[in-house]
């Protein structure tokens, strides 16, 4: 099966990127090794976030961020361009791989339950962790999910949280939802996304990660041989007011410049959007492709109003894949720095980049 992947580690303030290196290499190398044994974009996306969730370094699954109760409540979110079909879930205290309960609830929509009931899209909290072991996923205790660099964060930032305004939170908090992009070679894209949530986020607060049109979206438009999907990362609630994912494929699906496209989604669509007239930084970023099926040419587009984001990205035809942070691409051993310009206000203008592949 030939394929691209692309994966990202959250929009935010990289202080080492280093930390973020190996696990994205290990992220696109395990999901180009899911389409080389023959599977799916959707096999491949779900792999790799897995893999982003197994790591302590992300804000996603294992080590996610602590909400103000000290607990761990994950969300995530899948979609598959093909068919169309979406599944999520939010407020995972004991599920280990969030991603893939989203998955079988994805895939699960095509299929009434007995008695002609309407499977679920969405499930959450306890309900999603009675499904999960259902179906045989792994369940690990609660406490298990809490990594020793979330504890020791909750803490510092939960002793202090008076001192600091949200200017303050934004600089120093950890990075926000990690998610992944992939195409194969006959348009079946797929988007996904996980997250552990803002740091000291209210118990029961749902996020974009598991919110429908917001946190991720793909479409396979057979009538213009395009396909394009997208996932977010960011301000949770901003994202999900505008529908931001959505609207960043459904400008991408018929543009004529990739690039263009996408500078006018978040200066229309976020930035300048009426649901958020009264936001004076809005932190947003987003991992996306384009691709013509006809063709076989592609397009992978990364975007951010933050300090950084650090993405990688691989197809079924390199040897390596490329890993860093976004903009300004530095080819050091396939590791790629950026950061915001100093021009630049954080939160107010975003940085776009793209990277073209090709695959037949």
């Amino acid at each position: 099966m030939t394929g691209f992947v692309a994966v990202h580690t959250g929009a935010g303030n990289f202080l080492d990127e280093t930390l973020y290196e190996h696990v994205c290499r290990e992220a696109c190398n395990q999901a180009v090794n899911v389409l080389y044994a023959g599977g799916s974009a959707l096999d491949a996306c779900e792999r790799a976030i897995v893999i982003l969730e197994n790591s302590t370094a992300t804000n996603a699954g294992i080590g996610s961020n602590l909400n103000w109760d000290r607990k761990v409540e994950c969300d995530a979110c899948i979609m598959d361009g093909a068919s169309l079909q979406f599944g999520a879930c939010t407020n995972v205290t004991d599920v280990k791989n969030p991603i893939s309960l989203a998955r079988h609830l994805c895939e699960r929509q095509s299929k009434l339950l007995s008695f002609g009931r309407i499977p679920p899209m969405v499930l959450v909290g306890q309900g999603a962790s009675a499904y999960a072991r259902e179906i045989g996923l792994q369940l690990v205790p609660a406490e298990h999910m809490i990594s020793v660099n979330a504890a020791k964060k909750y803490d510092h930032y939960r002793s202090q949280i008076m001192q600091y305004e949200e200017i303050n939170r934004s600089k120093l908090s950890p990075l926000d939802t990690v998610g992944a992009v992939c195409v194969d070679a006959e348009g079946s894209i797929v988007a996904g996304c996980s997250s552990g949530g803002l740091m000291l986020k209210l118990s029961g607060r749902v996020g974009q990660a598991a919110t429908y049109g917001a946190g991720c979206w793909a479409l396979m438009d057979e009538s213009t041989s395009m396909s394009a999907a997208s996932c977010t990362t960011g301000n949770g609630e901003y994202l999900m007011k505008t529908l931001f994912a959505k609207e960043l494929v459904d400008d991408l699906i018929g543009c004529n410049c990739p690039i263009t496209s996408q500078h006018l989604t978040y200066k229309k669509k976020l930035l300048e959007s009426p649901f958020l007239s009264k936001q004076k930084a809005i932190h947003a970023g987003s991992l996306s492709i384009i691709y013509n099926n006809a063709s076989g040419d592609g397009d992978l587009l990364w975007a951010h109003t933050t300090n950084s984001m650090c993405i990688g990205f691989m197809s079924t035809k390199q040897k390596k894949p490329k890993v860093g942070k976004t903009q300004q691409l530095v080819a050091t051993r396939n590791f790629v720095l950026s950061k915001l310009p100093q021009n630049l206000t954080c939160g107010t203008k975003p940085v776009i980049n793209g990277h073209h592949f090709k695959l037949i």
